[in-house]
This record gives C-alpha cells, sequence and structure tokens, in this order.
C-alpha cells in the first residue's frame, strides 16, 4: 500500500469517526429539543390555565369592586338620613329648650303673683281681724 492509499485510509476512517461523534451529538440534541419541546407545551399548558385563573380573579375582583361601591353609595344615603336625623333631634332640643325657659319664666312670674296674692290675703286678713277688733 503506498502512502497516498494510507493517507486516504486514515482520513476514510477519521471521517468515520468525525460522522459517527456528529450522528450522536445530532441525536443527543435531539432528544434535548424534544425535551425542551414538551417542556415548553406543559409551560404553555398551565400558562393558559394561570390565564384562565387570572381572567376569572379579574372578574371576581371587578364584581366584588362593583358590589362594594353599590353598598358604598347605599351607606351615603343612610348616613346622610342620619344626619337629617341628628339635625331634627337637635332642632327638638332646641325646641325643648325654648319651651322649658318660657315654662320656667311663666313659672317663676307665677311664684310671684301668687307671692303677691298671699300677701294681699295676709293684707286683706290682718285688715279684716283689725276691723273686727274695733267692732
Amino acid at each position: 500500500m503506498s502512502l497516498a492509499g494510507i493517507s486516504l485510509l486514515i482520513i476514510a476512517i477519521a471521517f468515520a469517526f468525525i460522522s459517527i461523534y456528529v450522528v450522536k451529538t445530532l441525536k443527543a440534541a435531539s432528544s434535548t429539543m424534544t425535551s425542551v419541546s414538551n417542556t415548553l407545551e406543559k409551560v404553555e399548558g398551565q400558562m393558559q390555565g394561570i390565564t384562565t385563573e387570572s381572567e376569572s380573579l379579574l372578574k371576581k375582583s371587578n364584581n366584588i369592586a362593583a358590589d362594594i361601591e353599590t353598598k358604598t353609595q347605599t351607606l351615603d344615603g343612610l348616613i346622610e338620613t342620619l344626619n337629617n336625623v341628628g339635625s331634627t333631634v337637635g332642632n327638638v332640643n332646641h325646641s325643648l329648650q325654648g319651651v322649658s325657659e318660657s315654662v320656667a319664666h311663666a313659672s317663676h312670674e307665677k311664684d310671684e303673683n301668687v307671692a303677691k296674692a298671699m300677701r294681699w290675703g295676709d293684707a286683706a286678713i290682718e285688715l279684716y281681724l283689725k276691723w273686727k277688733r274695733k267692732k
């Protein structure tokens, strides 16, 4: 065998080893890509589930916010009504104070009139008794 034949044989054997190594590398890469593809499919499915749950949660949150707004508006009416009741009670209290002061003033005047009447009565009794003694 000549030197060229031996060189060609070495080149052929080296090419065969390189080809085998490239095939093994490509098979490993293929199985890795298959694994990555499967993983990505699972992640995609989970993301769809998360998206669905997120949308559902967002809808529920919006419903809760609308419910809270409705209840807040109802409470605003109730608070306004209570405020009006408080004002009315204040007005009634003010009126009762006025009536109480009027009654106290009238009572004081009546007391003075009663005291005057009693003094006049005492004076009249004294005059009567003096007149009777003179007789």
